[in-house]
């Protein structure tokens, strides 16, 4: 199914890059550009089914007004916010604003695709978990440390999880490897890669973080569900 869409991001380069795999596609184009907050402009005039929405920082203040404009203005475009590894906050704050859809930004060109049909034809273009979390979010929003407790557990794996714990339990590289039955240096690097993704820079940091956040009760209460 052909859809008449508009491209809009923070960043020209992915904007036109995607507008190009869809019109390979078969899709109609009918704008694409930079930054973000063109993307009302570009709908108003252009009329398309689809607006999608790139966003480097959906939940920084003001992201989403094009979102609300557009909503406002032309009711029949469906909004599919494109933004980074969600968070049921984020996500959540797209649907108030109106959008229809949130797809991850490294979401492959078909499930962008899907994406755009099920908005278009006025579905949830979310996976359903994400879609549920989102609006539990919206009934009990949960404030500010606890919020960010709730969205760094949702940034790791279950393995990241599991060294993250053994961390804040005061393993060592050694304990931490027998506990995963891997090699030292295996754990070494599975330490490694959890630090770049919470943004510390030592093991104690990581720990202060997943106890002030509340990140490291989201865990056992992951592990715990896990295990019942």
């Amino acid at each position: 199914m052909s859809v008449r869409v508009v491209v809009v991001d923070d960043r020209r380069l992915v904007a036109e890059a995607l507008a190009s795999a869809l019109r390979v596609r078969g899709h109609r184009v009918l704008g694409a550009g930079a930054p973000a907050g063109r993307g009302a402009d570009l709908v108003v005039g252009k009329q398309p089914d689809v607006c999608l929405l790139g966003s480097r920082e959906p939940e920084a203040p003001g992201a989403l007004d094009p979102v609300r404009r557009i909503r406002r203005e032309c009711p029949r475009v469906a909004v599919v916010v494109l933004g980074p590894v969600p968070s049921p906050r984020g996500v959540a704050a797209a649907f108030a604003a109106g959008a229809r859809g949130y797809v991850r930004h490294d979401e492959r060109i078909e499930g962008v695709e899907r994406a755009m049909v099920k908005a278009k034809a006025g579905e949830a273009a979310v996976a359903p978990q994400l879609l549920r979390d989102a609006f539990a979010e919206l009934l009990h929003p949960r404030s500010g440390v606890e919020a960010e407790g709730a969205r760094l557990a949702a940034l790791l794996t279950e393995r990241e999880a599991d060294v993250l714990v053994r961390i804040v339990e005061g393993e060592d590289t050694r304990r931490i490897a027998a506990g995963l039955g891997v090699a030292p240096s295996t754990a070494r690097t599975h330490v490694q890669r959890l630090l770049t993704k919470l943004g510390t820079a030592s093991r104690l940091e990581a720990a202060a973080l997943a106890v002030r956040t509340g990140l490291a009760d989201h865990l056992a209460a992951r592990d715990g569900a896990r295990g019942a």
